[in-house]
């Protein structure tokens, strides 16, 4: 097994993690050949990638800047658009054949019917367990190995900034430091397959779908650092993933996958990253930008050589715009992170084979499913219990017949890019769990309001399924219920007769009619395994833990962009409103990041603003207490955060612990600090009446703020406040520790 490098960011986290190889990835190792001395594993990547360049042609080396020529080494020529063709020689010998997949979620390119669809990543996130990220990544990483797949595009990171993005579902939460060690983890597991190398995207400040491709980013430096290119940190120091994307928009009025502030002096130079950039499908649109893209930090384009083909480099090493050691730095990363993350030693396999450890991955889906899970509203009415009782299960997405099109399918995922996934509707696992105790099931698909209301009034209890649907492509137009789901709840509700909702969105939601329901359930896009995970939750076979990792508000106007088109969906300068002129020609929508560093919990702390459910929450079968904190600042410059969380109810749970820090008073006026944010969390599991002493620690990082003027991070000096439970808006522990 390859040891992850120990780099002194990772040092920082200081987090220790084993990683298992898996059966599947036990070819054999090719021989070394005479003519090929980069095969030899006794050398470090670094001397394998440069004897393997040595040996290579400037053309050559050229084919490691495009996907299809490098990943193809055999064929010579390509399409490059426009009616061009661009021509290469043949690679040099033993460079092995490669082949991309999408897939934040689950395996899609090529994948076909037989891969486990897991649940969307913002359910992922609201586990708040590495461990799980990375046993999530280990089983991806397998399935694309499966498959054919050497580099799998994933895992995704935005910040949250709007919920009506319609990629929310794909990323890991609103908060830098929470989304970036799950994704770490997420990249370890992944890594942990010989032969596959994860990938990181979109990097960076990519929030919105609308006009993504024809929008710029406009932010601070300080807020670009501390919210947005912070979590892609963290995930770089902790995972050491072998690739990032760039993204489609611009930042500060550059395309990221030209942008040498983000790409070079950031992601390169600041973060350390030592593997290859790629750009999303299309995002670079010349070889000769200012500087030119190959200088600013981008190393391959994906798919087909448009711009980066022999034919236009060579004229641009002609101009003087590049020079042959840009091409072969850029060469060297992409083979040097092959390498290291086992692209060359361990071969891709020469057919797709059904998934290894089927009937683990499966199991593991729904294991992400339960903790993922937030119950967010609990009148006494869950866990379910008795007998003799019916039981009358509302809604479309409740069952595997479709009603209108919808149907649990309709929610098992994001609806693009598709991922092939035929569920376990929660309708047949309701009543299947119902019989066990002697209950009876009826449904009614919620299409006719009055009949939803008589089934409901019938029954002893209702559960009720809303929802709605999120993707790539578009964003959503609110974040409101799908299909009239909101009057169909408030439908049930009106029966009498107790009432649980189960929620499947790929984020926040609205809910008008909380106050007259009994019970609410958030199950995010749950996957394959949506419903035996939604039935143990609702009987408490599994005790509910997870935590939101997004702030629900109560209306749109609460959200940080809401009153400002601005600032969301963005506008453009030549007509002074959101719609683009006309013809377009090349206008760009300005999106203003005018709210700063106050994102999610952020924004809501620095307004006043009360959420519908905050950062952090989640309730549980039992309850917690917490007790007994103690700072205590440590070597390396940081804090160890001791406390005691007792399981104070009757049955065993799991609780999320999650540490607040406040401001520095003694930070220039001009820096931005938020009330307090996320230093720390853990997840541990309590049987009734046990307890146990928690410690978390804060590092030199969290402790920092990004300083414009000095160009770095910088400590917040002076006494800070840290606080702590099992909330944003529920600490019932706080302390100062002064900070030299």
């Amino acid at each position: 097994m390859r040891p992850i490098p120990l780099t002194r960011r990772m040092a920082r986290f200081a987090l220790a993690f084993a990683l298992v190889l898996p059966a599947s990835a036990s070819a054999a190792l090719p021989a070394i050949a005479d003519d090929c001395p980069w095969m030899d594993t006794s050398l470090s990547p670094e001397q394998r990638a440069r004897l393997l360049l040595d040996a290579s042609t400037l053309d050559q080396k050229m084919r490691w800047l495009n996907e299809q020529a490098a990943n193809n080494p055999t064929q010579t020529t390509f399409n490059a658009g426009g009616g061009q063709t661009a021509t290469y020689p043949v690679q040099v010998a033993c460079a092995p054949l490669i082949q991309y997949t999408d897939g934040p979620q689950a395996v899609v390119s090529g994948a076909g019917p037989d891969i486990t669809a897991f649940p969307a990543q913002v359910g992922l996130s609201a586990t708040w367990d590495m461990e799980l990220a990375e046993a999530k990544g280990q089983a991806h990483g397998s399935e694309a190995f499966d498959k054919q797949r050497n580099v799998l595009l994933a895992p995704g990171l935005a910040s949250g900034r709007d919920p009506r993005s319609g990629r929310t579902a794909e990323y890991l939460g609103e908060d830098p430091l929470l989304a970036g060690l799950m994704a770490g983890a997420h990249v370890r597991g992944i890594q942990s397959n010989p032969g596959v190398e994860g990938q990181l995207k979109h990097f960076v400040a990519n929030e919105q779908e609308i006009d993504r491709t024809t929008s710029s980013s406009n932010v601070d430096l300080q807020t670009l650092r501390e919210i947005y290119t912070l979590p892609f940190q963290i995930a770089v120091e902790t995972g050491d993933p072998g690739s990032v994307m760039c993204a489609f928009n611009q930042v500060n009025h550059v395309y990221s996958c030209e942008n040498a502030t983000t790409l070079g002096d950031i992601l390169k130079d600041e973060i350390g990253f030592e593997g290859w950039v790629v750009t999303d499908f299309g995002a670079v649109h010349s070889l000769n930008s200012d500087p030119p893209s190959l200088v600013a930090g981008l190393d391959q384009e994906l798919n087909r050589p448009r711009f980066w083909n022999p034919t236009l480099l060579h004229a641009a090493i002609d101009a003087g715009r590049i020079t042959e050691d840009d091409i072969d730095q850029a060469a060297y990363r992409v083979v040097r992170a092959h390498i290291e993350h086992g692209l060359f030693d361990v071969p891709r396999l020469t057919a797709p084979r059904p998934r290894t450890n089927a009937a683990e991955h499966e199991a593991l889906a729904q294991r992400i499913a339960e903790e993922g899970s937030v119950l967010l509203k609990n009148n006494a009415v869950l866990p379910l219990s008795g007998s003799g009782q019916t039981i009358a299960v509302i809604g479309p997405t409740a069952s595997s017949t479709a009603t209108s099109g919808i149907s649990a399918a309709s929610v098992c995922g994001t609806t693009a890019p598709n991922v092939p996934c035929t569920p376990t509707a929660p309708l047949d696992s309701i009543t299947d769990r119902a019989a066990v105790d002697g209950n009876s099931v009826v449904f009614d698909n919620g299409a006719d309001l009055t009949a939803a209301t008589a089934t409901a009034a019938d029954a002893d209890l209702a559960i009720v399924f809303g929802y709605y649907r999120s993707g790539e492509f578009n964003d959503r137009p609110n974040i409101s219920l799908d299909g009239n789901g909101d009057a169909l709840v408030a439908a049930v509700a009106a029966s009498g007769t107790p009432t649980v909702v189960v929620l499947q969105t790929g984020g926040p939601v609205l809910m008008p009619w909380l106050a007259d329901v009994d019970g609410v359930l958030e199950v995010w896009y749950a996957g394959q395994e949506m419903g035996p995970a939604i039935a143990a939750l609702l009987w408490g076979d599994v005790n509910p833990s997870g935590k939101l990792t997004h702030t629900f508000p109560v209306s749109e106007a609460d959200l940080p962009t809401a009153g400002s088109f601005k600032q969301y969906p963005g506008w453009f300068t030549q007509t002074g409103t959101t719609s683009p002129p006309v013809p377009r020609a090349g206008a760009i929508r300005q999106v203003e990041y005018s709210e700063g560093l106050f994102v999610g919990y952020r924004w809501y702390d620095e307004e006043g603003i009360e959420p519908l459910f905050p950062f952090g929450f989640g309730l549980s079968y039992t309850s917690f207490s917490y007790s007994g904190l103690s700072l205590k600042k440590t070597g390396d410059g940081g804090v160890n955060v001791t406390f005691t969380v007792i399981n104070t109810g009757d049955q065993a749970g799991a609780e999320i612990p999650q540490v607040y820090l406040g401001p520095s008073p003694t930070a220039p006026d001009d820096i931005q600090q938020a009330v307090h944010k996320l230093a720390g969390f853990k997840r541990i599991e309590l049987e009734p009446g046990q307890s146990q002493k928690v410690q978390i620690h804060i590092n030199r990082q969290s402790l920092s703020y990004w300083s414009v003027d000095a160009e770095s991070w910088v400590v917040g000096t002076g006494s800070r406040s840290v606080s702590v439970g099992p909330s944003s808006r529920d600490l019932p522990l706080a302390a100062n520790v002064t900070i030299n």
